[in-house]
């Protein structure tokens, strides 16, 4: 079983950036695809962006295009999430899931497709 852990949350200013990290171990990271996810207070987990096994696809829903980059670093076994010009209403539990899969370059939106999980990470954006 592979296990995921977040870090890099806080709170921060409306504007701001941060940069969130989610190391992976247990499995060999280079064959998962990876995602962010976060879950707002009150609201279903959604899909932020997503990254292939290969890193030549990602994916990010339009409201954080422009302004949230996904990346992985295999020699480290991370994923990343930058996030730039932080809003108030992107303040959630940013969570990193892991789907492996024989493609090197799908990439998952799809909750249902992710089974395994970090504990999760809290962003707070003040306004």
């Amino acid at each position: 079983q592979v296990q995921l852990a977040e870090s890099g949350g806080g709170l921060v200013q409306a504007g701001d950036s941060m940069l969130l990290s989610c190391a992976v171990s247990g499995r060999p990271f280079s064959d998962y695809a990876m995602a962010w996810f976060r879950q707002a207070p009150g609201k279903e987990r959604e899909f932020v962006a997503g990254i292939s096994r290969d890193s030549t696809n990602t994916y990010a829903i339009d409201s954080v295009k422009g302004r949230f980059t996904i990346s992985r670093y295999d020699a480290k076994n991370t994923v990343y999430l930058q996030m730039n010009s932080l809003k108030p209403e992107e303040t959630a539990v940013y969570y990193c899931g892991a789907h492996r899969t024989q493609s090197t370059r799908v990439v998952i939106s799809t909750i249902l497709g992710y089974r395994d999980w970090g504990q999760g990470t809290q962003v707070t954006v003040s306004s």
